[in-house]
């Protein structure tokens, strides 16, 4: 597929979007980024901000299967991989999927169950596979979780382990809209008290699984220069170098940064990543896979502001 084709149905799907959703530019290019590089995404934000309408609008615009997993601290990690039962009339014990065979899971608040339960997606997201009582099962290519979060220091919130943190290509902090969005929210969805049902807002899928598969092979095509590469590569290394991060992120997080910087090249047109890509998705790439220093907190630090800081301090290259 040609890069003008992969922007074209790019755009389509942004517009399909903001059919439904106002506002939320950043959020929808940085969903956008990680289904052309195979990675998923976590959404954090206060209640009410749209953040599972934009995961719902999202897969909305795709002819890929969906499913919505909300997450309680009562969920049970076969509520979600399933799991196998005995059928009396055969005898024989006959599986029963859970909602992660399909190819977009929405892990709507995933923060509200214990890490026991969050733990069941790690082999999922990682290898796009769920083993089952010893037998392992396929996901597919278009497998990808788009996750949405409270703040942590909400009350009835269990922190996501650093092993799951990692394996999500993004976190993306959704903040309240301006003034004119508001009031064009409430505008166009003012007359009801529930979440808008897409039916009422025409969406059409502009891509399906096959289309997909063969944007992801244009963007792996993207050039990406030994300048870049190791922009990328001292990026990371510097958050394992600084006083004020404990611990910093890993290589996966470099390779991930690489391939999402090619994705971000490919929906601006260009078949060569700019060190203006990498500088776009380091915070968002970045900002869940640092752990702080103990004191880092208490002089007024975040993962955030690290990270920035790390932006600043390493040498671009020309």
């Amino acid at each position: 597929m040609e890069l003008p084709t992969v922007r074209s149905i790019a755009n389509d799907l942004r517009d399909q979007v903001h059919r439904v959703v106002v506002g939320q530019d950043a959020a929808i290019d940085l969903l956008l980024v990680a289904l052309l590089c195979e990675g998923h995404v976590l959404f954090e934000g206060v209640p009410g901000i749209a953040k599972t309408l934009l995961a719902r609008a999202f897969a909305g615009g795709l002819s890929l299967g969906f499913s919505r997993v909300q997450f309680t601290p009562d969920l049970m990690p076969g509520d979600i991989i399933g799991t196998n039962l005995f059928n009396f009339q055969t005898s024989t014990f006959t599986l029963t999927k859970g909602p992660i065979f399909t190819q977009l899971l929405l892990a709507d608040e995933i923060n509200r169950t214990p890490p026991k339960t969050q733990a069941a997606l790690l082999q999922a997201m990682q290898e796009r596979l769920v083993t089952i009582d010893g037998i392992t099962y396929e996901l597919g290519e278009g497998f990808m979780v788009i996750a949405t979060q409270n703040p942590i220091e909400q009350e009835g919130t269990y922190p996501l382990p650093e092993a799951q943190l990692d394996r999500f290509l993004f976190k993306v902090v959704v903040g309240y809209p301006s003034r004119d969005e508001e009031r064009e929210i409430v505008r166009r969805h003012g007359h009801r008290t529930a979440m808008p049902r897409l039916a009422d807002h025409d969406l059409r899928p502009v891509a399906d699984l096959a289309a997909l598969i063969a944007m992801r092979a244009a963007v792996a095509e993207i050039r990406v220069s030994d300048g870049i590469l190791h922009y990328i590569v001292d990026l990371v290394r510097a958050t394992r170098e600084r006083p004020s991060i404990a611990f910093g992120a890993s290589p996966r997080a470099a390779s991930m940064l690489t391939t999402a910087s090619r994705a971000l090249a490919a929906l601006n047109g260009r078949d060569f990543v700019l060190p203006d890509d990498v500088k776009k998705l380091a915070v968002p790439a970045l900002r869940h896979r640092i752990v702080l220093a103990p004191g880092a907190e208490i002089e007024g630090l975040t993962a955030e502001t690290c990270v920035r800081q790390i932006l600043e301090q390493v040498p671009v290259p020309r």
